[in-house]
């Protein structure tokens, strides 16, 4: 969840696919090692190397249609895995905290509610 209260997924618009892909790609660097063999195999040449469906099944031997089912349902494991462990949500949340740390720490001068308010991002980051 961010600091708002929102979900990763309700970020992403479903008609934005490439903000789609890349938010699947991050869930993938997640959760890719918990798929099974085909699907981690399909999801790789997919996001890694960054093939069609079309070569993939090629590289495969399989189907172009069984490439697709197997993307989606690796899609749909990826995402089940986040709804119940949130580490993607809870990376975001850090690069957003350390982001604004470091917003803090590049002035030239800071206050002592400067050094409190990192103190207490620091904390956050790490609980």
């Amino acid at each position: 969840m961010f600091a708002d209260g929102s979900q990763m997924a309700e970020v992403i618009h479903k008609d934005n696919s490439i903000d789609r892909i890349e938010y699947q790609s991050l869930l993938y660097d997640f959760y890719g090692t918990l798929l099974s063999n085909s699907q981690n195999a399909v999801m790789s040449l997919y996001h890694e190397d960054n093939l069609s469906l079309s070569e993939i099944a090629e590289e495969l031997g399989l189907s172009r249609q069984a490439v697709h089912y197997t993307l989606k349902k690796a899609e749909h494991a990826l995402e089940e895995y986040e709804s119940k462990l949130h580490l993607v949500s809870s990376y975001e949340k850090n690069q957003e905290l350390a982001a604004k740390a470091a917003g803090i720490l590049n002035k030239e001068k800071l206050t002592e509610h400067d050094r409190h308010t990192v103190m207490s991002i620091i904390g956050k980051i790490t609980e």
